[in-house]
């Protein structure tokens, strides 16, 4: 079991919870099923699992508070029905390093959580261009300074890995090396003077909605 990526399941309807442990596939285990934030809460401090999938609206707090809570120590990814951009954008501000709509394939989900336990934002894709904004023109950092635009590479890359490819898919689909995707995430970080990829998704939504 140490080889499998570690889930916990937030859902406070049984019915999806059963239908993530079972389809979810062989790569991963879901080693524990909360019905509420608190219980969400409690089961990871205690399971210590690689991705928490907590559902938007639960009782107690919902999905938000578990990502506010639990987003210092665990990846949260928000699995919801909701596309509106207000929950998006608070997911986004509580932490969360993902947001996937349950609409999406399992193939998918799956894709999402694996990426979101190695640290890669992810987001389903018809809710990309809203995270991403438009990064070709003039940006300031979060405490105002002015910055460099990203270059149209450096938009291609960043469009691909918040949309939940890992670093390895968006070589092959760019025809460039591993390394080299890494390389670009790491210059995008530095231009907007940021450390993390879970605070660029934040500014970068921001920065979208806000212009």
């Amino acid at each position: 079991m140490s080889s499998k990526i570690k889930v916990l399941v937030a859902d406070d309807h049984a019915v999806w919870r059963s239908g993530m442990r079972a389809e979810l596939g062989e790569a991963f285990w879901v080693v524990g099923e909360a019905e509420d934030a608190p219980t969400a809460i409690e089961m990871a401090d205690r399971l210590q699992p690689d991705v928490v999938a907590a559902d938007l609206r639960m009782p107690d707090g919902g999905g938000l508070r578990v990502a506010a809570e639990l987003s210092d120590r665990f990846p949260v990814v928000i699995l919801t029905v909701s596309e509106a951009h207000d929950d998006l954008l608070a997911a986004i501000g509580a932490g969360a390093v993902g947001y996937l709509v349950k609409s999406s394939t399992v193939a998918e989900i799956g894709a999402g959580l694996a990426a979101a336990s190695r640290g890669e934002p992810v987001f389903s894709a018809s809710l990309a261009a809203l995270v991403l904004g438009d990064f070709a023109r003039p940006a300031t950092t979060p405490d105002g300074r002015p910055v460099k635009a990203l270059s149209p590479r450096e938009r291609e890359v960043l469009r691909l890995v918040a949309r939940g490819s890992t670093y390895r898919a968006v070589g092959e689909e760019l025809f460039i090396a591993e390394r080299t995707v890494e390389n670009h995430v790491r210059n995008i970080l530095e231009k907007l003077r940021l450390n993390r990829r879970d605070e660029l998704i934040r500014w970068a939504a921001k920065r979208g909605l806000d212009e």
